[in-house]
C-alpha cells in the first residue's frame, strides 16, 4: 500500500470507481433555486462536489458564507481569490430561510478565508447559527472553519455561546504539500487551533479532514492521523483529491477504494470516534450520521 513521491507524474485517466453522474430530479431542481433565489453560496456548487444531489436529498447542506471571494490562493481548491465584500448583514436571515425552505435537519457552515477581518469572520458565523436556530430550533450545527490567523483565541471564544455544534477544521493535506497545494496555510496553527477548540469547549466533538492522490506517502498519511488524534481530534474524513478547476493542481494518483477501506480501520485503531472514508468523501459528506462503523 505504500505510496511514494512522485510530484513530475499525473495520474491518468478517470478510474470506473469516480464515474458518478451528476443528479437530475425535482428534488435537486428544488433545491438549486432556493439557493438562487435567495442568493446564496453552497460550497457543494463552487467546488463542484460529486455528490451535491445525495446530500441535499438527505436533509444536508454545506453554505459557503462571508462571499465567494477568499484572501487566499491554495492551488488545490476553485474558489476565486482575491479582496472580499464586507460581511452582508442579511445573510444570516437568507440562510435561515433557506433552511425552513430545504427542511433541512443538518447544515453545515463554511467560509472562504477571511483575513481581512479582525475576528477572522467568527461574529458572523455566531450570527448565522442563532439566526438560523431562531428558526429551526431543532437544527443540528457544524462549523467548517477557517484557521484564524491572528486571532483564534478571540474566535472560538466568539463561537462559545453558539455552542452545540461539531467544530471542523481541515488540515488538508501532509505538511510536506503544504507548499504547494495549500500556500496559504500552516500545519501546526491548524492542530492547533483543533487543540484549542478541543481544550475550550466541554462535549464537543472536532473534525478535519484530508484528501489524497497529491503524492503523499503512506507514512506521512498516517503520521497526520496520529497528530490529529493527538490534537484530541474525534472526526475524520478521508477523500480523494479531484481537480475542480483547470488551474488547481492535477492529481498526482487515484487510490483504489480498498485502499479507503483500510485507511478508515487504521483511523479507528488509532482512537477516532466517526470516520467517512471513501473516493467521494468530502469533509461534510454524511456529516449527519451519528455512527459511520
Amino acid at each position: 500500500m505504500d505510496t511514494q513521491h512522485h510530484h513530475s507524474k499525473k495520474a491518468g485517466t478517470l478510474p470506473p470507481w469516480l464515474r458518478r453522474r451528476l443528479p437530475a430530479g425535482g428534488f435537486y431542481q428544488r433545491t438549486d433555486h432556493v439557493l438562487r433565489s435567495l442568493k446564496l453560496d453552497t460550497i457543494c456548487q463552487h467546488a463542484n462536489c460529486p455528490n451535491r444531489g445525495e446530500c441535499w436529498a438527505r436533509g444536508t447542506a454545506t453554505v459557503l458564507i462571508l462571499g465567494n471571494i477568499c484572501t487566499r490562493n491554495c492551488k488545490f481548491c476553485s474558489v476565486a481569490s482575491g479582496k472580499p465584500e464586507p460581511p452582508d448583514p442579511t445573510e444570516p436571515s437568507r440562510l435561515a430561510e433557506m433552511a425552513k425552505r430545504m427542511q433541512l435537519k443538518y447544515l453545515v457552515i463554511t467560509s472562504v478565508n477571511r483575513d481581512d477581518l479582525p475576528d477572522g469572520g467568527a461574529d458572523h458565523f455566531r450570527q448565522c447559527v442563532d439566526t438560523v436556530r431562531r428558526k429551526c430550533p431543532d437544527m443540528k450545527f457544524e462549523l467548517l472553519l477557517p484557521d484564524f490567523i491572528n486571532c483564534q483565541s478571540e474566535a472560538v471564544k466568539i463561537l462559545g455561546p453558539s455552542l452545540p455544534f461539531v467544530f471542523a477544521h481541515n488540515v488538508e493535506t501532509v505538511p510536506s504539500l503544504y507548499r504547494l497545494a495549500r500556500s496559504g496555510g500552516d500545519y501546526q496553527r491548524s492542530l492547533n487551533l483543533l487543540r484549542l477548540a478541543r481544550k475550550t469547549y466541554k462535549n464537543v466533538q472536532t473534525k478535519s479532514s484530508i484528501m489524497l492522490g497529491l503524492g503523499e506517502t503512506d507514512d506521512e498519511v498516517e503520521h497526520v492521523l496520529k497528530d490529529l488524534r493527538d490534537a484530541g481530534c474525534d472526526r475524520l474524513t478521508i477523500g480523494q483529491y479531484l481537480k475542480s478547476s483547470k488551474d488547481s493542481l492535477d492529481v498526482i494518483e487515484y487510490i483504489h477504494p480498498d485502499t479507503f477501506d483500510l485507511w478508515k480501520q487504521k483511523a479507528f485503531d488509532l482512537g477516532f470516534s466517526w470516520v467517512i472514508s471513501s473516493p467521494f468523501s468530502r469533509s461534510s459528506y454524511f456529516a449527519e450520521q451519528e455512527n459511520t462503523r
